[in-house]
């Protein structure tokens, strides 16, 4: 038996929306200032591309030839490893004196600023120069009882700040400075309350820091250290003006005993683009570590349109 009284009559209509997915027409509204610069932009850079490979005195065949050059590996690895030290050292350091900046002691508060603003308001190539050219300063380094008191050990200060020392004490000595502010503003963005709460429950000052504040801090201060590393990578390239046996230093030794300078400069950067490119896909994963929050953005939507789906349930 069929129903045909008014209860089949007042069954609600089936939903047209319903479905896997919601259709959207769009219609996208023309615009031809937008079509013209792209075709600018792309004559530009196909043209410029066209006039660095097939230029005659760029020597392709030299940058093939020293691209894997063990003397090009070799000033490689020193960047790298130049690179890794100083920002694990500037990182220690930018910790410490951020926690110094916060301090109630206005003491720390004040050693704290010092520091930071003559390291960021001195050249970084002035400060290797004086690494490396400490000796004029100090000939002998030891230690003992202070205020000119006797020497327990004594090293020669040109034996101990070599180039590549004097690069390493420069780089993170700067670079501490600039990593300070970058941790003193993640610290300052965590709620006050986190640390109160924190304290409530019986940690220490040393407990709240490094298990509280310090995770949470982690979101704001991975971008900006992010940049800083990739900035590394480049400034490493001043330790040429000290001989640090870096990838710039050996670039230079090469052309000035070949004359190739345009094609050893371009071995170099085609390698610190190597290196930066690296470090920037380690960067976007890592900020997606600390910040699950950032779903992509047509996961979004479909989680805001579609029924029945949710964020995760929603594909990529």
């Amino acid at each position: 038996m069929t129903g045909s009284g008014p209860a089949a009559d007042s069954a609600p209509p089936a939903d047209p929306v319903a479905g896997d997915a919601l259709a959207l027409k769009v219609t996208a509204r023309p615009r031809p200032g937008r079509w013209l610069a792209v075709a600018a932009a792309v004559f530009f850079a196909v043209w410029l591309a066209y006039t660095v490979v097939v230029n005659p005195n760029l020597h392709w065949d030299i940058v093939v030839e020293y691209q894997f050059d063990q003397r090009i590996l070799a000033g490689l690895w020193v960047t790298v490893q130049l690179t890794l030290v100083s920002m694990a050292v500037g990182i220690a350091i930018g910790v410490l004196v951020a926690v110094m900046q916060l301090s109630e002691s206005p003491v720390l508060r004040v050693i704290a600023s010092a520091y930071t603003w003559f390291f960021r308001g001195t050249p970084l190539l002035v400060q290797l120069i004086f690494w490396f050219n400490l000796a004029l300063l100090f000939p002998v380094i030891g230690i003992g009882i202070p205020f000119d008191g006797p020497k327990l050990v004594e090293w020669q200060t040109n034996a101990v700040i070599t180039g590549f020392v004097a690069a390493l004490l420069g780089l993170s000595i700067n670079e501490g400075a600039y990593m300070a502010e970058i941790v003193r503003a993640g610290i300052q963005s965590v709620d006050p309350g986190q640390r109160e709460a924190g304290e409530s429950i019986g940690m220490s000052n040393r407990q709240v820091l490094t298990r509280v504040v310090l995770p949470q801090a982690m979101r704001v201060i991975i971008p900006p250290f992010g940049n800083q590393f990739i900035s590394m990578l480049k400034t490493t390239s001043l330790v040429s003006v000290i001989a640090g046996s870096d990838l710039m230093t050996v670039s230079q030794h090469l052309y000035l005993a070949n004359f190739e300078v345009i094609a050893l400069l371009m071995v170099a950067s085609i390698w610190y683009l190597v290196l930066t490119t690296v470090a920037s896909v380690i960067q976007h994963f890592v900020e997606r570590r600390y910040n699950p929050a950032a779903v992509p953005v047509r996961r979004r939507v479909l989680a805001n349109l579609v029924p029945g789906r949710t964020g995760k349930g929603a594909t990529a």
